[in-house]
């Protein structure tokens, strides 16, 4: 089944119309950038105008841009390139290392020098980010435990620092780094800018920032809904037929789905799917955090090069890597978090796209799907397995499942009521032979 979906356009600003200096508009031209997304024109500004920030924005909005490029503008302007200017912590060194990229691409013609920190490098990686450090990058993207580590140090030097941005906010309170960030901010000079950038918005990202945000503007830009492009749909289907039902779905149709990423529960479930695929000769490949980080940006690169069809992940990629045109987003199995539902389909429609993002829906999971959609405010349509796949299962969310073990309760439906029925009648044998024998005694 081929699904499409198109979406109007609506007006919005362009870039040539925030003032920004020409190094800038120069970069944004050579990278095809012309008109702001809704959280670029909310945004940026407040920031140029130097005032803390609190932004509900879901992934594929174009937030990293909404916060990068003023900054880059600000430090232009100020005549002061060659300094630590700005901090930009991030839960994972792939976001962190995104955030890099496009301050390489946004900065092109500036001559502003940036630096990721964050951990899993060896030694050569770790003097590298102790030299910018000390030396002075303008702008360093880090993850909280690899900063820390280098804080801990005490050759690392905050007193320029003018502007703290905190992306996936909420991501990085999930990972349990609230402390982390606390510390880091006890090093800095307590006169600066703040940013705080998250998909959602729960109480604890509002008691961060309380601690750390001074008067801050509000932003909310579609709180934990899928971008309006991203055109959702869900498949009844029994554990036993979800590879069949994937592999049915993707293959020999490249020229609709050249950009395919697949999220799974589990590293083991990630590396089945993806062996299983190549199987059928479908350009695949598992990324987890069981590879080194030279092996997933290897991978990535062949994704984004187009040399790679289909990309099979855990959740380490449902937040934080701009792969532009993916088509279509699968969830193999529905995400344990409502929430993360939002950042995985999240992956497709981003920015001013179109995609297509379809949910494997089993019995024990039906629960889970129906309160994502009660997240999202939006009923998803339904679609029954394939004929020539096999059986699905009736769609009662309300109903409770008892866990049996991985897989058994779908599992049985193949057996059917045959088994059922031949238990009974070994039980009524037994208690037939039961009988007998009593009445011999």
């Amino acid at each position: 089944m081929l699904l499409t979906h198109s979406k109007f356009k609506i007006n919005t600003l362009r870039f040539d119309e925030f003032n920004f200096c020409y190094e800038l508009l120069d970069g944004l031209d050579a990278m095809g950038f012309e008109e702001a997304t809704p959280i670029q024109e909310q945004a940026i500004p407040i920031i140029m105008d130097g005032k803390d920030i609190i932004a509900c924005a879901q992934t594929g909005t174009g937030k990293t841009a909404a916060f990068l490029l003023p900054i880059l503008d600000k430090i232009m302007q100020s005549g002061e390139v060659g300094k630590c200017n700005t901090l930009v912590i991030a839960p994972t060194r792939e976001l962190a290392l995104q955030i890099d990229q496009q301050v390489e691409g946004f900065g092109y013609f500036l001559g502003i020098s940036s630096l990721a920190v964050y951990g899993g490098g060896d030694g050569m990686s770790w003097e590298q980010q102790k030299k910018a450090l000390t030396k002075g990058a303008d702008i360093i993207i880090a993850t909280p435990g690899r900063l820390l580590s280098h804080l801990g140090m005490g050759y690392v030097k905050f007193d320029d620092i003018e502007h703290l941005i905190l992306d996936e906010a909420d991501r990085m309170l999930d990972m349990g780094f609230f402390e982390d960030i606390m510390s880091i901010v006890g090093h800095l000079p307590k006169e600066r800018q703040n940013l705080l950038f998250s998909a959602t918005m729960p109480p604890k990202i509002r008691q961060l920032a309380k601690k750390i945000l001074n008067e801050p503007e509000q932003i909310n830009i579609a709180i934990s809904k899928p971008a309006e492009g991203v055109l959702q749909a869900a498949y009844l289907v029994f554990d036993d037929y979800k590879t069949a039902l994937l592999r049915d779905l993707i293959k020999d149709k490249k020229d609709a789905y050249h950009s395919i990423i697949v999220f799974a529960s589990t590293k083991k479930l990630v590396s089945q799917i993806a062996k299983d695929l190549r199987r059928a000769d479908i350009p695949a490949k598992a990324i987890s955090s069981d590879l080194e980080q030279k092996e997933r940006e290897d991978v990535l690169l062949e994704f984004r090069n187009r040399q790679l069809q289909v990309l099979v992940a855990t959740d380490i990629m449902a937040r934080g890597i701009d792969i532009k045109e993916i088509n279509l987003v699968v969830n193999y199995d529905v995400p344990s978090d409502a929430e993360d539902y939002v950042h995985r389909v999240g992956r497709t429609a981003r920015a001013d796209s179109t995609g297509v993002a379809l949910t494997f829906i089993n019995k024990k999971d039906q629960r889970k799907f129906y309160s994502i959609e009660t997240l999202i405010e939006q009923e998803v349509a339904k679609i029954k397995t394939p004929e020539h796949i096999g059986q699905s299962p009736q769609y009662e969310p309300e109903k409770k499942y008892k866990s049996k073990g991985k897989g058994r309760s779908d599992r049985n439906h193949k057996k059917g009521d045959n088994r059922n029925r031949n238990r009974n009648r070994n039980r009524n044998k037994n208690r037939g032979g039961k009988k007998k024998q009593n009445s011999g005694k």
